[in-house]
């Protein structure tokens, strides 16, 4: 019982990157600076479309949804990470251990949703523009933004609260950079069938149904927009549409290889690598993507820190 015991008195152990020294230093700086971009650009966006009266629109509500999810879903993990790799001792406790399984799986659930939301809105404004003021209303928008946001809630409560039920045998090193169902599912000295066919159960929702409204929106996305005539139009409406299915692939696509597999399989760095990308790197793409290359993004940005400029 001591032995069984420990995980949670000791705490763990974050290995991460520490049998690579050099890397593990490249890596810091590397994810220090993706983080305080990340933080800076997610959240212009969101004083950007409050204080913007042109932005008002659901895009940019949803948007605003998606960095709000960003910078904490980041935020859960960076730092801490920046810690342990910065000392020799990789210890994290129990309960901070805890703490970020819940909130980092539960944000990255809500993101997984909102993604798929997104789609919908821009499938709604490409292949139904005379009708989308009265389709993606205010209460739908509202109502969506909030099932994102509960089910996120919903699902990490579940998973996680499965997975720590999980005997651990004092096993204390996690070879991984931050705490995962996934690796403490591995790290378990029990049968641990039903909790990986929970947490398949879990990605197929998650994961592929989301995936697959997505590549259907695009789909109608994509035959409206062959319709078009004007040759720069369709142009522009495919530029559009491949920047947002870039950020689609690369979180859905990282996510899939981490949670749709065995858990006894993939190799650690493989797995570790994966982590950064869909939790530092896909956070801080979706600002870049998905409204900082928008004109009307730019222009409100230029005209909010002009008139600051003048005002003071």
């Amino acid at each position: 019982m001591e032995e069984s015991n420990s995980s949670s008195e000791k705490g763990f152990l974050l290995l991460g990157f520490s049998d690579q020294p050099q890397l593990e230093r490249i890596l810091f700086v590397i994810i220090l600076l993706f983080y305080m971009l990340n933080l800076l650009g997610n959240t212009a966006i969101i004083l950007v479309s409050y204080l913007d009266p042109k932005l008002h629109t659901p895009m940019y509500f949803f948007l605003s949804n998606l960095s709000c999810v960003d910078i904490c879903f980041t935020t859960s993990v960076a730092p801490q990470l920046l810690v342990t790799m910065n000392k020799k001792d990789k210890n994290m406790s129990y309960g901070g251990c805890v703490a970020q399984l819940y909130v980092a799986t539960g944000l990255g659930s809500s993101e997984c949703i909102l993604l798929a939301v997104m789609a919908y809105d821009r499938y709604a404004a490409v292949c139904r523009p005379l009708h989308y003021t009265a389709i993606v209303h205010p209460q739908l928008c509202a109502s969506l933004a909030s099932t994102a946001w509960l089910s996120g809630l919903i699902t990490s409560l579940i998973q996680c609260s499965l997975t720590i039920q999980l005997p651990l045998c004092g096993h204390r090193k996690l070879d991984h950079i931050f705490c995962e169902v996934p690796v403490l599912i591995k790290l378990a000295c029990v049968d641990t069938t039903f909790n990986e066919v929970e947490l398949f159960v879990a990605s197929v929702i998650f994961l592929v149904v989301p995936v697959s409204l997505i590549l259907v929106s695009y789909g109608f996305i994509t035959r409206a927009v062959l319709r078009i005539k004007s040759t720069a139009g369709r142009s522009k409406a495919f530029g559009t549409c491949s920047s947002h299915l870039l950020v689609v692939i690369i979180f859905y696509g990282t996510i899939i290889f981490m949670y749709l597999q065995p858990a006894k399989s993939s190799s650690k760095n493989q797995g570790k690598f994966v982590s950064l990308f869909y939790t530092i790197v896909t956070p801080l793409l979706n600002p870049i993507i998905y409204t900082l290359r928008n004109k009307d993004v730019k222009g409100a940005m230029r005209t909010l820190v002009t008139g600051n400029a003048f005002s003071s």
